[in-house]
């Protein structure tokens, strides 16, 4: 055992331990959750600590040695090394200090063994003295905090990516399936699958934009502000070189914020950037919803069509297959949304120069983002991927349903359609069949008015329905060929730069 002071007294610690006094006393203090920091979070605050010392070596303030071991030590951690001797938890008191301390004392205790010394020998390298030095929890966490979710970014982007292209996939596939569209559950006009599905590309390509613009509400650091924003004990060179030095170690986007004060003091951004990843996993939420609908039954609901068949659904009921994948997406956007709520409060919270919370914050937003980023892909592959349709069924509810009828409204008009779908309902007939045995439209007719090709073209143009009900099969022509009016094509997203 080695022993180490602070301002409360002496403790006792592991002789290899690389984490110190400081770390001990909040691992004691906060044993709250039993959960740790997100890898992420340590790597980018390893990351700060670096950019820090090749500051503090290129303005004359740390020597050499000392910030080569520093710099080393940090380019460990960010590896991955050392991930057990982060012993804080996540919910703590003092806006952040904890976990600094524990960063401090890690890099501090590395760096020594580095150099060939033991852990504890802070009388050549200090945790305070040379780690943290020119710094203050109040700038070094929510600038790790920004890297942290920078990075994680990058992540949910490719995953967000890779879902709507598997939504686009689909759209074509399913192109040529005309379906029943349904407003508050109940029948309405027609539409193919192929149109649903590119509703839900369409949304998850908003988000993609979204979250691809989320990089520039929190690329401002506030990195050498030290305690309040005013740069107190540190240099001017200092704080105008860190930021620089962090960008270069990171390749991200960071610039040093305008106001020092006003980036220490609010947590507005991470507000707006949690208030993105929520409308996403409102997205989510309803596509999953959506998508367990359209496959519930086998042979009670609707049907239209088959989730990929993953694990058996029941422990008491033989072949009961159920839908996971949309199950627990619609969980995680649940989670996510509640996060969104503690971001909110905590950045309403803060008082005056500091948020007293911000761990409360950090832990909810970089949850949000691995979360997303984990269950969008599953999402995408282990189920958007592998969906397909159920024809014969879409056809039968297409037949069965009074679809026809809305279509019919332009060419024989409200009150007579009306009339027709009474007469076919008390005769317990589909429409089709009762408007063929009463001679007002033959079933090719009927087919021509619901083909996939109608249902894609926006609107109808004069004569279309006269054309129908004359020479429905020369109606309309084939699928693949687009004429003026068509549901315009959806331009591929190109990502940097687009307006």
């Amino acid at each position: 055992m080695r022993q180490e002071s602070d301002a409360l007294g002496a403790r006792a610690l592991p002789e290899g331990a690389l984490y110190g006094i400081h770390t001990l006393r909040a691992a004691e203090n906060f044993p709250v959750s039993g959960a740790r920091l997100f890898p992420e979070f340590i790597k980018a605050y390893a990351l700060v600590k670096a950019a820090c010392a090749e500051t503090n070596l290129e303005i004359g303030s740390l020597d050499a040695t000392k910030a080569g071991a520093i710099v080393a030590a940090c380019r460990e951690i960010a590896d991955g090394g050392h991930a057990d001797q982060f012993l804080v938890d996540p919910y703590q008191g003092g806006a952040g200090t904890s976990t600094n301390m524990n960063v401090n004392e890690v890099v501090a205790n590395r760096a020594l063994q580095l150099l060939g010394r033991a852990p504890g020998d802070y009388a050549f390298l200090s945790p305070l003295e040379h780690v943290n030095l020119h710094q203050s929890t109040n700038d070094t966490y929510p600038t790790a905090l920004k890297v942290a979710a920078l990075l994680l970014l990058k992540d949910l982007e490719a995953a967000t990516a890779r879902l709507q292209e598997a939504f686009q996939e689909k759209e074509t596939a399913f192109a040529h399936v005309v379906k029943v569209g349904r407003t508050e559950c109940m029948d309405a006009v027609p539409l193919t699958l192929g149109m649903e599905f590119g509703a839900f590309a369409e949304a998850i390509s908003r988000d993609r934009w979204r979250i691809f613009k989320c990089r520039e509400r929190i690329k401002q650091a506030s990195l050498g502000g030290t305690a309040i924003g005013t740069g107190l004990g540190a240099p001017r060179e200092f704080i105008f070189r860190a930021v620089e030095h962090l960008r270069v170690l990171t390749g991200l986007p960071l610039s040093r914020a305008e106001n020092l004060v006003d980036a220490t003091a609010n947590a507005d951004p991470f507000v707006e950037v949690s208030g993105i990843l929520s409308a996403f996993a409102a997205n989510l939420l309803k596509i999953s919803s959506d998508l367990r609908l359209l496959a519930s039954g086998p042979a009670t609901g609707l049907g239209e069509i088959r989730l990929p068949a993953l694990q058996a659904g029941s422990s008491i009921m033989p072949g009961k297959v159920n839908p996971v994948v949309p199950e627990c997406v619609g969980q995680t956007a649940l989670r996510v949304m509640a996060n969104h709520q503690a971001v909110t409060l905590v950045a309403g919270l803060g008082q005056l120069q500091i948020n007293q919370f911000l761990p409360l914050l950090a832990h909810s937003l970089l949850e949000s983002l691995r979360l997303l980023s984990r269950v969008t892909r599953i999402f995408a592959d282990k189920c958007v991927a592998g969906i397909t349709a159920d024809e014969p069924r879409c056809r039968e509810l297409v037949e069965k349903s009074h679809a026809l009828a809305t279509v019919l409204v332009p060419a024989l008009g409200y009150e007579r359609v009306s009339h027709l779908l009474a007469e076919a309902d008390a005769k317990g007939l589909p429409l089709a069949e009762h408007l063929e045995a009463s001679g007002v439209l033959s079933r090719d007719a009927a087919a021509a008015l619901l083909s996939p090709r109608r249902m894609r073209k926006l609107g109808y143009e004069a004569g279309d329905y006269e054309e129908c009900l004359r020479r429905p099969e020369e109606a309309l022509p084939p699928l693949d060929s687009p004429t003026e009016g068509d549901h315009p094509p959806r331009p591929p997203w190109t990502g940097e730069g687009e307006k």
